[in-house]
């Protein structure tokens, strides 16, 4: 038993208190994002890349998997709301790397956009975005692989 009378400390506010340093760098920990707030952050990217890339509503709809019409629009209007089948998921994750890679590969933003409509020996003589277009998840990893290889980090 103690002599004197219980204390009760927030050793954490004490510490920040005697080391206010510490406490502005100290990073909060966040939980990690969940897959509609990921869903929600593709679709609003991929709208960007599609800008980008001038891609019409049919080659958005076909790179996205072919959702109807509909879907394809209630998703643009409301990201956050959209509720995204694992293929969409990962057409979107393929979509995003390319993206990436080629802002990587390609830092002047034109030629990178330009660069997956030009035909491309890879692809057999095709452009990468009608490789892409083929419609499968494959496809898109087809490109995404080649981009990655080119990064020095890939599997090609």
């Amino acid at each position: 038993m103690a002599d004197g009378p219980e204390l009760d400390y927030d050793y954490k506010q004490i510490h920040n208190w005697i080391n206010p340093v510490s406490a502005v760098l100290t990073p909060r920990r966040r939980s990690p994002p969940t897959t509609e707030q990921m869903a929600a952050a593709g679709l609003r990217a991929f709208a960007r890349i599609a800008e980008h890339w001038g891609l019409s509503v049919d080659e958005q709809r076909r790179l996205l998997g072919e959702p109807p019409r509909s879907t394809f629009f209630a998703w643009r209007k409301q990201p956050d709301k959209a509720s995204l089948p694992r293929d969409t998921l990962e057409r979107l994750s393929n979509l995003l790397g390319i993206y990436k890679s080629l802002q990587i590969l390609l830092p002047d933003a034109a030629v990178a956009d330009a660069w997956v409509r030009k035909p491309n020996a890879a692809f057999g003589g095709q452009s990468a975005l009608a490789q892409m277009l083929a419609g499968n998840v494959s496809d898109l990893n087809r490109v995404r692989r080649l981009l990655d290889a080119a990064r020095g980090g890939g599997w090609a």
